[in-house]
């Protein structure tokens, strides 16, 4: 388990802030919290099974170990675990109107949930608790689906609709949190996490092949799929309505972005960190302690700086670092910046051997693997900030719109690179670097710069898989199964690209990015490993005003001087030193790629070549051991291939053969 945790005023690789809010009205009419969310409904009328619906409710006894709650009205089942957080003694949920004709249950937060009640109450509606869960009730009452458009949050829930006989399920415009479903004959089931699906009895175990193709095409698979047969996620910015006459999903976040024509930079600079102030103080709307976690880096610590000047009372900061990382470690520079603000902090320190014997359960926890190797890190950092507090702000959010990271400026390059001559670029450049031993990146980033097609293209750089090297990963039998063709899988995001194929190929990205890779990776990563620790996580970057002015801003405002988030950080120059604004970004880097090649080496084997491994069933295992080979001896880094096949792996082992 996790270890060498310390004590001290500064020194952090990503630090937890913690403070808590002034006790004044708005702070205490806080938001209920995060949570977790079951249901049953039964399409054809037959009643609900009061126990399977409670088996499913309790398999989220992390996501809220505050308490639960059921709502049973013949073919309708409604469950819900509580982490408190708002209205401590009031808020359980489900909750009802006035004559409980309307029930719902809610797993997040609706930040403007004080002005919304406000607004409900002059038009004549009555509360009985505080918290938002009951707004959104109200909302629901006043103004039908198009309450949704009103909220400023991040939510999944499930309103049940008496007098009606009607199912609403919405999940937030950017899918900060997560909602699954699953239809079984007349029966529908839903949830926060797929284990709670998976505990209903008729709910089917099996590989989505389509999905599966997607997963080593793009890391992650795409809204609506799952990696499970037959489950699918709702996607963001997306609602469905059922009832005896079926089910309907319709997408009600229906912004399509439109460049400002000649904005003038000052005035741009002023709004923005109005908005960014104002993001910090809605959700810091809490009467439990709320903390951030803090990187050196400037996306968290703008966060801090408005934390520090809306907040009173002792701070605290909490990090992790890596043994071996030490080229990579933020602990230094965090370190300093803690300082600067005046903040107490703890730290740990984590090792191969902790993410090892991690991995035993990683997979119960995520549910669905990814290709991202910090996923993991979000665990440990949860884990110390549980011991202080229930919720944590994160500076998640801001590279997606913002152009922060080099697959942005890679897209900008090739718009360049494709006028070169083709004996130039295919004949000389191409050839060279893929000569090049090791540098993965280098590679596939030269390998998409004179592809024409903007969507192609995009796939190819998500994508570290190449075609050459999916044709031989899955075995002969699995190929024809997935009808493998080429970059396919680029299907599974044409639906967004069309929304703004007008635009330039680098805002056609990020607005991609945005609302696919970002809630189907590090948003996941970031619920699933936070609520594993019974931990709230808040992105304020994902503010919905925030989102909605970045994407109006021409593409200089983004990427300038092969340099992404130009406006962000000169904004945040008012805020914070230089030296912190204009740091290079490391995130979460940390050692794994060595220690796939010494500490965890023994651990991949075992995972992947076992007499019983699923990787035979999938793959071809002379050419996994070939990846395996290679990276071990440093003649290519294929780190991020073996992470997302190990995880597959261990996947694989937890839900399509465990219990």
């Amino acid at each position: 388990m996790p270890k060498r945790a310390t004590t001290g005023r500064c020194s952090t690789v990503g630090c937890w802030v913690v403070a808590r809010a002034p006790r004044n009205l708005a702070n205490r009419q806080g938001s209920e919290a995060m949570c977790g969310i079951s249901g049953i409904f039964n399409l054809d009328g037959a009643p609900v099974d009061r126990d399977r619906l409670q088996s499913m409710t309790d398999t989220l006894h992390h996501r809220g170990p505050d308490g639960s709650g059921l709502f049973v009205d013949g073919a309708i089942g409604l469950g819900h675990r509580r982490l408190s957080i708002i209205d401590l003694e009031g808020g359980s949920q489900p909750i009802g109107n006035e004559d409980d004709s309307i029930q719902v249950v809610f797993n997040g937060e609706i930040y403007n949930f004080i002005e919304l009640r406000d607004e409900l109450i002059a038009a004549g509606h009555r509360f009985k608790t505080r918290s938002d869960t009951e707004v959104i009730v109200h909302a629901y009452e006043q103004w039908g689906t198009d309450c949704l458009n009103r909220f400023n949050g991040m939510f999944s829930f499930a309103l049940w609709d008496g007098r009606e006989r009607r199912l609403f399920l919405a999940r937030d415009h950017l899918g900060v949190k997560p909602l699954y479903y699953h239809r079984t004959g007349n029966t529908l089931l839903f949830g926060s996490e797929v284990k709670s699906l998976l505990s209903y009895p008729d709910c089917t175990r099996d590989v989505d092949l389509r999905a599966l193709g997607e997963l080593f095409t793009f890391r992650y698979v795409p809204s609506p799929r799952t990696l499970f047969s037959g489950i699918s996620k709702l996607p963001p910015g997306h609602f469905m309505v059922a009832d005896q006459a079926g089910i309907s999903i319709r997408r009600f976040w229906n912004w399509v972005p439109k460049h400002l024509s000649d904005p003038n930079e000052g005035a741009l600079i002023e709004e923005y960190l109005e908005l960014v102030d104002s993001a910090v103080r809605l959700q810091l709307r809490s009467d439990v302690p709320v903390g951030l976690f803090l990187s050196s880096g400037v996306d968290s610590a703008s966060l801090l700086s408005a934390m520090r000047r809306q907040l009173t009372g002792r701070i605290h900061t909490f990090t992790i670092g890596f043994e071996g990382g030490e080229k990579s470690n933020e602990t230094d520079d965090a370190s300093d910046l803690a300082r600067h603000f005046g903040t107490d902090h703890e730290q740990m320190i984590v090792g191969a051997s902790d993410y090892e014997q991690y991995f035993e359960r990683y997979m119960w926890d995520l549910e669905e693997p990814v290709g991202n190797e910090s996923a993991a890190a979000f665990y440990f950092v949860s884990l110390i900030a549980s011991r202080r507090v229930k919720v944590v702000l994160t500076g998640q959010g801001a590279d997606e719109p913002w152009a922060g990271y080099q697959r942005h400026l890679g897209v900008q390059l090739s718009e360049s690179y494709r006028r070169l001559p083709r004996w130039l670029t295919g004949g000389l450049i191409k050839p060279a670097v893929q000569a090049l031993p090791r540098n993965e990146r280098l590679k596939r980033g030269v390998a998409t710069l004179d592809e024409p097609d903007d969507l192609t293209r995009f796939t190819k750089i998500y994508s570290f898989f190449t075609p050459e090297m999916r044709s031989r990963l899955f075995s002969q039998d699995m190929r024809a199964e997935i009808g493998y063709q080429a970059y396919e899988a680029r299907e599974a995001l044409a639906h967004l690209q069309r929304d703004v194929a007008s635009m330039d190929p680098v805002s056609q990205m990020l607005y991609m990015d945005t609302r696919a890779s970002l809630p189907d990776d590090l948003l996941m990563v970031n619920d699933k490993m936070s609520m594993a620790n019974s931990i709230e996580s808040r992105v304020p970057f994902l503010d919905r005003r925030l989102v909605e002015f970045v994407e109006t801003l021409p593409t200089r405002y983004k990427l300038r001087s092969s340099s992404g988030k130009y406006l962000h950080k000169k904004a945040l120059e008012r805020w914070l030193p230089p030296a912190v604004v204009h740091r290079k970004k490391k995130g979460f880097d940390n050692p794994v790629q060595q220690w796939l090649r010494s500490k965890l080496l023994q651990h991949v084997e075992s995972a992947l070549f076992s007499a019983d491994s699923s990787i035979r069933q999938y793959f071809d295992v002379d050419y996994v051991r070939r990846l395996v080979d290679l990276h071990g001896q440093g003649r290519e880094n294929y780190m991020r291939h073996i992470y997302l096949l190990v995880s597959f792996e261990m996947w694989h082992r937890r839900f399509m053969r465990g219990a």
